[in-house]
């Protein structure tokens, strides 16, 4: 790609991502909020992909025929990319929602991707969310974090954002920053760098997405169905062909995030410390020694370890009874 590619869309990045006001929550009557038309078209499941509310909702439908999701009509090199989403209710497990960045059907080989993935779970028990980035193909290396929630995302809307800079990637919930990835020189190519379409979609993960496949979708309880609403798309639109960045749109700019400010990164340190259930940084298991890009924390590292020994340790697991605690005695903990 040609330098004033990049050159163009860094330079109008910046002046997109203009500033942050201190400390507060983005509000998002400041966003540029579109219509599905606007700015999405359908991926897959037929009628299982319905429009509602002058076009500004949409529901996305699992059942036994086919899960359903819609894509971006344009590429995005870089930009804030938002969504307000509500999850399907009871017996989930084996259902995954993603809501994603990706170019694999244009780079099958070396695509890159910043994941949000919202993982069901039986009856009783809390979604959890898994948030992942792969760069230049590098899916070798999982960069996975897991976490639960001090909310239940079923019950109402709550807001997940992406901001992808050419230095680092934030992800947010209710504009709370959950994970900071910042770029290095020793990650190489493994940042992702390419443009991106922005993906959602439902799907039947009972493989994988609850307890290892141990639980699988239950259609008894179909259809699922999870509703997306203030949908998003603040960034730089390139041209899939000519590789020429569409970066026109300014408007509203202050109302994004260039990074996490000290207040935020507060209230991230405290998310991290009370619901943060898996990094791949300290999976003594996966990595003897972790990837180039981790940044260890000690509080995050015996936190972990305290949790689960055998992959965060290299201790001996116990299999006595384990206590948890439930989301009543997590709603005080956050305080956001």
């Amino acid at each position: 790609m040609a330098c004033s590619y990049f050159c163009t869309c860094s330079l109008l990045i910046c002046s997109l991502l203009a500033f942050l006001v201190s400390g507060s929550q983005i509000q998002k009557t400041f966003l540029p909020v579109i219509s599905f038309d606007e700015g999405y078209t359908q991926l897959f499941g037929d009628d299982n992909l319905a429009i509602h509310r002058d076009g500004k909702t949409v529901h996305l439908s699992l059942d036994e025929r086919t899960g359903s999701g819609f894509v971006s009509q344009d590429l995005y090199l870089h930009g804030y990319f938002s969504a307000s989403i509500k999850l399907p209710a009871d017996y989930t497990a084996g259902v995954v929602v993603a809501f994603y960045m990706s170019n694999g059907d244009i780079f099958e080989k070396n695509h890159d991707e910043i994941d949000f993935e919202f993982l069901g779970n039986i009856r009783g028990k809390d979604w959890r969310i898994q948030t992942n980035i792969y760069g230049n193909g590098s899916t070798s290396v999982g960069r996975e974090e897991r976490y639960s929630l001090w909310f239940d995302p079923s019950e109402d809307f709550h807001q997940y954002s992406i901001l992808w800079t050419d230095s680092q990637i934030t992800f947010y919930v209710d504009n709370v920053p959950i994970r900071e990835f910042k770029r290095t020189e020793s990650m190489g190519g493994d940042f992702p760098s390419k443009p991106m379409s922005l993906y959602a979609t439902i799907w039947d993960g009972s493989g994988w997405a609850t307890n290892g496949g141990k639980y699988r979708v239950n259609y008894k309880y179909a259809p699922y169905v999870t509703e997306f609403s203030d949908l998003v798309l603040h960034g730089c639109a390139v041209d899939p062909i000519e590789q020429f960045p569409k970066c026109d749109n300014t408007e509203s700019s202050e109302a994004i995030p260039t990074g996490v400010t000290t207040v935020q990164r507060i209230k991230m340190e405290s998310f991290r410390a009370k619901f943060m259930t898996y990094s791949y940084c300290y999976d003594r298991v996966r990595y003897k020694v972790p990837p180039s890009e981790c940044v260890i924390n000690p509080k995050e590292a015996d936190r972990l370890k305290s949790f689960d020994p055998v992959t965060f340790g290299g201790g001996r697991r116990h299999h006595g009874k384990r206590h948890h605690r439930s989301r009543a005695g997590h709603v005080e903990a956050i305080s956001i």
